[in-house]
C-alpha cells in the first residue's frame, strides 16, 4: 500500500488549485459578483489570464508578482492563499483521510480561509459562507453521519443542530450582554452565523471550546492595533476560523488535557440521570 507521504505532492497541488479558486471568492464576493464567470481576469486590465500564468504560486513568482500585460502588481495574497490552501488540504487529508469525512473538512477549511480574508479586508462574513454552509452541512450530516461520529443518520442531523445550536447561541448571548453593557453592538452577526455553521460540521463541544479560545487568540493583535492605531474594533472572523482549525485538529487533546472532557461529561451525565 501506498504510504501517505507519497501523496502529500499530488494532494499540495490539488489544494493549491483550490487555492487559485478561494482567490477569485475572496475578491468577487465582496462585490457581489459570480465567482463562476466570467474567467480569471486581471484586476487591473481586466485582460483574461492565461493558464500558464494561472499555476498556482509558480506563476505569481515567475512574473515577479506582476501582470503580464499590464505589469500591475500582483497582490502577495494570491500566492499566500494558494499556499495555504495546499498545506491545509495536505494536514487534513494525512489526519482525517481522503474520505468523504476528509473531504468535507477540506471543504470546511477553505471555506474559513475565504472567510478570514474577506474579513480582514471588508470586515464581512458573507451569508453564502455562512448561511450556505449551515444547509450543506445539515444535509452532509444525514448524508454521512460519520462526520459526527455515528452511523445513524438521524443522530448524526440531531448532532449537526445542536452543534448550529450550541454555536450560534454563545455568540447570540454574548452580543446581547455586550449590547447591554456598551450600549453598541459589540457582536457582528457574521460571527455568530459562522461560529453556528462551524458547529452544524463539528459539533458543540468543539464550537465550545472554540468560544473560549478565540478571544484567547484575539487578544495580543487587538491590543497591538488598540495601541498603534487606538481602534476598539478588530474583524472577529480570521480569529474564530483560527480557534475552529486548532479545535477540528487538536479539540479532542486540548479537552482531555485541561479536564473539560471530564467536566462536560459530568454534567451531561448530571442532566440525564436527574430528569
Amino acid at each position: 500500500m501506498t504510504r501517505p507521504a507519497l501523496a502529500w505532492p499530488v494532494w499540495l497541488a490539488f489544494g493549491s488549485c483550490l487555492g487559485s479558486f478561494l482567490n477569485v471568492c475572496i475578491y468577487r464576493m465582496p462585490k457581489e459578483q459570480s465567482i463562476v464567470w466570467p474567467a480569471s481576469r486581471c484586476p487591473h486590465c481586466e485582460k483574461p489570464i492565461a493558464w500558464f500564468d494561472n499555476i498556482p504560486v509558480v506563476s505569481w513568482l515567475l512574473l515577479r508578482a506582476r501582470c503580464r500585460n499590464c505589469r500591475k502588481p500582483i497582490l502577495w495574497r494570491y500566492p499566500v492563499v494558494e499556499l495555504l490552501t495546499g498545506l491545509m488540504t495536505v494536514a487534513t487529508f494525512a489526519r482525517f483521510g481522503v474520505g468523504p469525512v476528509g473531504l468535507i473538512y477540506v471543504a470546511f477549511v477553505c471555506a474559513l480561509i475565504v472567510v478570514s480574508f474577506i474579513d480582514l479586508e471588508f470586515q464581512i462574513i458573507p451569508d453564502e459562507i455562512s448561511l450556505g454552509g449551515l444547509v450543506v452541512a445539515l444535509v452532509l450530516s444525514l448524508l454521512v453521519p460519520q462526520l459526527h461520529g455515528t452511523d445513524a443518520r438521524l443522530v448524526g442531523v440531531g448532532r449537526a443542530v445542536i452543534g448550529m445550536l450550541v454555536g450560534g447561541g454563545l455568540l447570540y448571548g454574548t452580543g446581547m450582554l455586550g449590547d447591554f453593557l456598551f450600549k453598541k453592538e459589540s457582536m457582528g452577526g457574521g460571527d455568530i452565523k459562522l461560529l453556528a455553521m462551524a458547529g452544524a460540521v463539528l459539533g458543540w463541544k468543539a464550537v465550545l471550546l472554540t468560544f473560549f479560545l478565540a478571544p484567547i487568540l484575539a487578544l495580543p493583535p487587538g491590543l497591538v492595533i488598540l495601541l498603534t492605531k487606538k481602534e476598539h474594533v478588530i474583524p472577529y472572523g480570521p480569529f474564530l476560523s483560527l480557534a475552529l482549525v486548532v479545535s477540528l485538529f487538536f479539540g479532542a487533546l486540548v479537552l482531555r488535557v485541561t479536564g473539560l472532557e471530564d467536566s462536560i461529561q459530568l454534567i451531561t451525565d448530571y442532566y440525564r440521570y436527574s430528569h
